[in-house]
């Protein structure tokens, strides 16, 4: 087993995919600048602008300015889609550690602190922040989503060998050795599968789940994911899991 060492000033890279978030970007990108990290750990945001048609990167912008924190935006040239943008984060982020926010009100970053403490303490390698278990508070919506994501989960589990209760989950927090260690394919929402299946075959590698709180958003509300990804999840299940696709 390899023990990865943990070292006082170490650095999170948040990477922040966003397509059309201008209701939400301003409020995600202060609260990630207040929060707070255990263990003296620094950050840096990354906000990958996935070719919006609408404020997300003027208002970026203007809030980078007059913010304290450090803030990079990259712009895609055209819409790629939310795997392909993380893609870039991924390439440009220096910190010690990864964790994905996605551009809306859905996650809370004040737990990330509760996903550092597995790695913290010694016991892991990836924390996954499930929306499945402990008593956070969650927002109750569609039968079909929360159906959805324990299938694909449990569709991910067999073939991964694991026994997750949350593959689709936005908060994984990664050592960014191990993230950038891949060579990922997937441009939309089949990075989580994609992901998941490829840490499943690093044996050495210990992942962990902690409970988090959820406060989902209807399609109203701008949500984006819907059914054609999740036959998309499928699809990658079988090629990085059955058929094992590099």
């Amino acid at each position: 087993m390899v023990i990865f060492p943990i070292f006082n000033a170490m650095k999170l890279s948040i990477l922040v995919p966003a397509f059309n978030e201008s209701r939400t970007i301003v409020s995600v990108l202060s609260s990630l600048e207040n929060v707070k990290l255990t263990n003296n750990i620094q950050k840096e945001i990354i906000v990958i602008n996935d070719c919006s048609t609408d404020d997300t990167e003027q208002l970026t912008k203007e809030y980078i300015k007059t913010s304290s924190c450090e803030i990079k935006l990259y712009s895609q040239e055209k819409n790629q889609g939310k795997g392909a943008a993380l893609h870039k984060g991924i390439e440009l982020a220096t910190g010690d550690f990864i964790i994905i926010q996605d551009a809306d009100l859905e996650y809370n970053p004040n737990e990330f602190n509760i996903l550092f403490q597995p790695i913290l303490d010694g016991h892991a390698d990836v924390v996954y922040g499930s929306r499945f278990i402990g008593g956070k508070p969650h927002r109750i919506l569609f039968f079909s989503h929360s159906f959805g994501n324990k299938f694909l989960t449990a569709f991910c589990n067999v073939f991964a060998n694991l026994n997750l209760t949350d593959m689709e989950t936005c908060y994984k927090l990664f050592r960014a050795e191990i993230l950038k260690s891949f060579s990922l394919k997937e441009k939309r929402f089949g990075f989580e599968p994609e992901v998941t299946l490829k840490l499943s075959r690093l044996r050495q590698v210990r992942i962990y789940e902690v409970g988090i709180s959820y406060y989902g958003r209807t399609f109203k509300d701008g949500k984006k994911i819907g059914w054609k990804d999740g036959f998309r999840a499928i699809y990658c299940i079988l090629k990085y899991g059955l058929f094992k696709a590099n």
